[in-house]
């Protein structure tokens, strides 16, 4: 018995792969060099495909599923073994176990910056980041073209190869874009359904396939977004006289409100009182200034009271309308005098077709009632 219990612990009759890992994609069933035995219970889960490999060759691909292991379900292998119908000796074979599930959260990112053509501000150096996911699509491609032999791949081993894939699609695709730098974060989702499309075919010859990618930040360089900046503070100042007049008040004020008493014991000297108690001259000339007036014709400024405009010498006042039944003043665009209630909109006579003043009780044409 215990000769026989020996032989039977050489002999290799279960063949499966429980995964407790998140990142595993390639797993080599452990042999310690023993045989499989014919009739042998191969069990290969949902996401998971064995290939069988004979002195380096890949032969039998098996999907999910459970197998009894026989000449009959191992074609290739009994090919390449020279096995004659109905072998039934123990065998020396290769097993990996693939993980076909999608491996998410990949994260990828421009390691350098990315060179662009940007109208508005010329050439720019972008980076980008997001995330994507990936799976395996060909077993036997994967294990030809990257695996090789070794007991255990995870997604860390492919990483900076996807990566090194990835970047280079992402420059070509800005490149090819046309939008304005400082527009791109309104097409993140177009960005990246072109991104997924585009850089598919670096993963093909792998025998992977690219299932998602997002862009989650293109950022631009740093001296770029100190003039955005820029311009958005003087969107937000608005009138800059406005906005000096109020920083030389104050500094007025702040040099006065000094402990040390005042612009003296601010330690302000002569020179430096002249310019304050300028600017402070010129911010109260500017207050005390008649604003100025826009022209409703060509939109050039004119003092105020002015009558004509200085560029184009048309009136600076628009004549008021005036009502057509009782010749009140009215607004350009009023429809209904606000004093007799008449419309000021042209009526149709219904039987001559000639046009009457709104209010009008009869056609000036044919005398019509309207």
């Amino acid at each position: 018995m215990g000769i026989l219990n020996f032989i039977k612990g050489e002999l290799i009759d279960i063949i499966e792969w429980t995964d407790d890992s998140t990142n595993t994609m390639v797993y080599r069933f452990p042999d310690e060099d023993r045989e499989i035995k014919m009739n042998a219970q191969l069990t290969v889960r949902e996401s998971q495909a064995a290939v069988f490999v004979n002195e380096g060759q890949i032969a039998d691909v098996f999907g999910p599923g459970r197998y009894t292991l026989t000449t009959q379900n191992m074609p290739v292998l009994t090919t390449l073994k020279s096995w004659k119908y109905g072998f039934e000796s123990p065998f020396k074979a290769e097993v990996y176990f693939v993980n076909t599930k999608q491996f998410t959260n990949q994260k990828w990112g421009t390691m350098n910056p990315i060179m662009m053509r940007d109208a508005e501000f010329g050439m720019i150096r972008l980076r980008a980041y997001g995330i994507y996911s990936f799976r395996v699509q060909d077993p036997a491609q994967f294990l030809r073209e990257v695996f090789g032999t070794n007991s255990k791949f995870d997604t860390e081993s492919i990483a900076g190869q996807l990566k090194s894939s990835i970047v280079p699609g992402i420059s070509d695709m800005l490149a090819e874009f046309g939008k304005p730098a400082i527009d791109l974060a309104l097409y993140y989702n177009e960005l990246s359904a072109a991104a997924l499309e585009k850089i598919q075919d670096r993963f093909t010859p792998f025998g992977l396939k690219l299932e998602s990618f997002f862009i989650e930040n293109i950022s631009l360089p740093e001296e770029v977004e100190k003039i955005m900046d820029q311009r958005t503070s003087m969107g937000v100042i608005g009138d800059m006289n406005k906005f000096t007049q109020f920083q030389a008040a104050q500094a007025i004020r702040d040099a006065a409100q000094n402990e040390g008493g005042g612009l003296a014991g601010a330690g302000v000297g002569l020179g430096a009182g002249a310019a304050l108690g300028n600017a402070f001259s010129a911010a109260m000339n500017a207050q005390n200034a008649e604003p100025a007036v826009l022209c409703p014709n060509c939109g050039a400024q004119a003092k105020q009271g002015a009558k004509f405009c200085p560029d184009c010498g048309k009136p600076m006042t628009v004549p008021k309308a005036k009502c057509m039944k009782c010749g009140a003043e009215l607004s350009q665009e009023a429809k209904f005098c606000p004093e007799c209630g008449a419309s000021q909109e042209a009526q149709k006579c219904p039987k001559c077709g000639a046009q009457a003043k709104g209010g009008a009780k009869f056609c000036p044409e044919c005398g019509t009632a309207l």
